[in-house]
């Protein structure tokens, strides 16, 4: 039992969450290295959601608002910690959710669309082997997608993501969010709107947002991610994380 009181107490339950999933068969080993990697960046931002975080989260929330047909993609480590904001997130932007996974094995695709049945999720896509194509007929594991929502999407949500699927959903036409705490990835640096903060804090900041801007006119969301720069972004993340002395 970790004590409340524990200073990084926070923290130390995403590293149970993610222990937990890995015991119950949906998280692959290598998901735990890139966790502990991730938790590694999150430290040097203080553990909390850096100013530009806040300016990428609203552009990514407009977005998806905007999109025509908008997906999240899930596997076992955003399952693990952010379920629950997922499903409510995909239902307030109307995004589809799609399982994709790099160590895709038939056991951990069905206890990931059991757990979103679980918590009230039925129509997740991706579970089909038979029906996922190859994104620009790539021969690789993570180009694969289902024809329903990656494949076709215009937009598309990723997290705790591998970089070179990113690289190749941005190269076939998509425009990628992407939640990844180390601005230094492959997939922050390819993807067009990276939000450089810990999932389980930017996911919920999303949901108020996505509620709030609904109501505002396409002409305003379309201005706020004509006017983003990733590359400043990820410039200015980067000086949030420098060590000082």
């Amino acid at each position: 039992m970790i004590p409340k009181n524990h200073p990084r107490y926070e923290s130390l339950i995403l590293r149970e969450k993610i222990k937990k999933a890995h015991k119950e068969g949906y998280l692959a080993e290598s998901g735990m290295i890139a966790h502990g990697r991730g938790e590694a960046f999150d430290y040097l931002l203080g553990e909390k959601t850096i100013e530009t975080a806040y300016k990428s989260i609203e552009v990514g929330v407009a977005c998806l608002l905007l999109a025509k047909k908008s997906v999240i993609s899930v596997n076992g480590n955003n399952t693990a910690l952010a379920i629950e904001n997922i499903i409510e997130l995909a239902n307030i932007t109307n995004s589809k959710i799609e399982i994709n996974l790099f160590y895709r094995t038939a056991k951990r695709v069905s206890i990931i669309k059991d757990l979103f049945k679980k918590y009230g999720y039925y129509n997740i896509l991706g579970t089909d082997d038979e029906k996922l194509k190859y994104i620009n007929s790539i021969d690789s594991p993570r180009a694969t997608a289902s024809e329903k929502g990656i494949y076709s999407a215009d937009v598309v949500l990723v997290s705790l993501e591998d970089g070179d699927r990113t690289e190749i959903l941005t190269k076939s036409g998509k425009k990628v969010i992407a939640i990844d705490l180390n601005p230094l990835s492959r997939t922050a640096q390819t993807a067009d709107i990276t939000i450089v903060d810990n999932i389980v804090r930017a996911i919920p900041l999303m949901i108020d947002l996505a509620k709030k801007y609904k109501l505002k006119s396409d002409d305003c969301l379309k201005n706020l991610v004509n006017d983003f720069s990733n590359e400043d972004n990820l410039k200015s993340s980067l000086k949030s994380i420098e060590i000082k002395e």
